[in-house]
């Protein structure tokens, strides 16, 4: 299988190659020249052990990586996980949550980005300089990717965040890994901010290949179509089509989902939910892309307002016509705000809302008061969409952290210390170590040259 980029500008590249790209010469995305169509492989499926799923669709996409290495990769990847089904799929009086937090740093990152830490490593292993990854993050993706290459030969990861606009427990499981090759950038601006000087740095070819920068965002297509995995895991246990709702940000986990159902998977509605940060939800309402003021709230993670993994959703919507992508990215970059024609076409599956701190709070104290079960706020997101819609399929909601990584929110609806787990709660009094940078290019280019290996 061989992919390109949604701009149209790069010849054809093997999977091993896009690992390492990340991010398209000409400022693409990566995606598979074709999708294929799964559906006839899924009732045999259907059986098996999330692991062995993730193999059997990897390999689709992998196939320049031996059946063997692959599978040890994945075995290496989810031994981290607590949970002897990886991603339990819980059921409580008629309420459907899919647990992704049960990785090393207690959220759905880490299913893809163990994977993806293996990967790397198999891939670039035997180079006599290293890979140096650099990523952005609001709040999850930075530790999972630290953890996915932390002591890994021949890997030093970069980890831009939004000083102070994390949660205590998210800085602190970057900041409270010491290993020599790992760098966490506090940044004074946004997620946005850090996300396009990533972006910007990335598009600096000669600068990345001099220091030989790769991805760990969810710009690096291993990281999405890992996630696909659980989609068709969670769709295939039930006898029927199912809707899932799933609190987005960046776009990459929905657009997993969107995947999933385009090969094939039994996949009735996606519920697109976001906080205040509605640039996505405002999208699939009126066809209108328009950035807004970031606002900063209880689900951190999704404090977004321009959604990177959004790319490869307009690349399919215009029929794979790079041109197209490109005006309207342009138009984006120029004016702020961009329009698709003809809004009714917008792809149906999708089900958009955007949903308040009020509302989240509530949500967090009613599924503790009814169910006995504990959400973080940006799982309650997604709770608190799906139930704005009367869907007729099951609907599963991704809960995409543990609750003990926000305590304080959760704590507070809840009215009781509810929101615990031994592994942050040794964070506390651990040594940190990062450094603060002001949102200047120039700043965190010279803070990669010097300490790139």
């Amino acid at each position: 299988m061989r992919y390109i980029s949604t701009r149209g500008g790069m010849d054809p590249v093997t999977f091993r190659d896009a690992v390492i790209i990340g991010q398209a010469p000409d400022g693409g995305l990566l995606l598979p020249e074709v999708l294929p169509d799964l559906s006839s492989d899924m009732e045999g499926w259907r059986e098996l052990a999330f692991e062995d799923l993730a193999f059997e669709v990897l390999r689709v996409f992998a196939d320049d990586i031996d059946d063997a290495v692959l599978r040890k990769i994945l075995k290496d990847a989810f031994e981290t996980f607590a949970s002897e089904d990886t991603i339990p799929l819980v059921q409580v009086n008629g309420l459907n949550v899919l647990e992704l937090f049960h990785g090393p740093t207690l959220a759905f990152k880490d299913v893809a980005l163990q994977v993806l830490g293996g990967l790397f490593e198999h891939i670039w292993g035997g180079q006599s300089a290293s890979l140096n990854i650099l990523g952005a993050t609001s709040g999850d993706t930075g530790s999972a990717a630290i953890a996915s290459v932390r002591g890994r030969p021949n890997i030093d990861i970069f980890v831009l965040f939004p000083d102070g606009r994390t949660s205590l427990m998210q800085e602190l499981q970057m900041t409270t890994v010491l290993d020599d090759n790992v760098h966490c950038l506090g940044i004074e601006g946004t997620f946005d901010d850090c996300q396009g000087l990533m972006k910007n740095i990335f598009s600096d070819l000669a600068f990345k290949e001099e220091y030989r920068l790769g991805a760990v965002n969810s710009v690096n297509w291993a990281r999405v179509v890992t996630q696909v995995v659980y989609y068709i895991y969670a769709a295939l246990r039930f006898n029927e089509p199912v809707s899932f709702s799933v609190p987005t940000g960046n776009f990459g986990n929905v657009f997993a989902g969107y995947l999933a159902r385009s090969m094939g998977a039994p996949i009735d509605r996606l519920v697109l939910a976001t906080n205040e940060n509605d640039i996505l939800a405002r999208f699939f309402e009126t066809g209108v892309y328009a950035r807004g003021v970031v606002q900063h709230t209880l689900s951190p993670s999704m404090d977004i307002q321009v959604a990177s993994n959004f790319e490869r959703f307009l690349y399919l919507y215009f029929n794979r016509d790079s041109e197209r992508l490109v005006e309207f990215l342009k138009t984006f970059s120029e004016q702020g705000s961009a329009k698709v024609d003809y809004v009714d076409s917008v792809d149906p599956l999708f089900l958009a809302t955007s949903v308040g701190e009020k509302e989240t709070v509530e949500t967090i104290k009613s599924t503790y008061a009814a169910y006995d079960y504990v959400l973080d706020p940006h799982s309650a997101v997604g709770v608190a969409a799906a139930s704005r819609f009367e869907l007729t399929s099951p609907v599963i909601s991704l809960a995409t952290a543990h609750p003990a990584k926000f305590p304080d929110a959760v704590n507070e609806a809840i009215g009781k210390d509810v929101a615990t787990h031994p592994k942050l709660e040794r964070l506390i009094s651990q040594a940190t170590r990062k450094r603060v940078l002001a949102a200047d290019e120039k700043l965190v280019k010279n803070y990669l040259a010097e300490n790139a290996r």
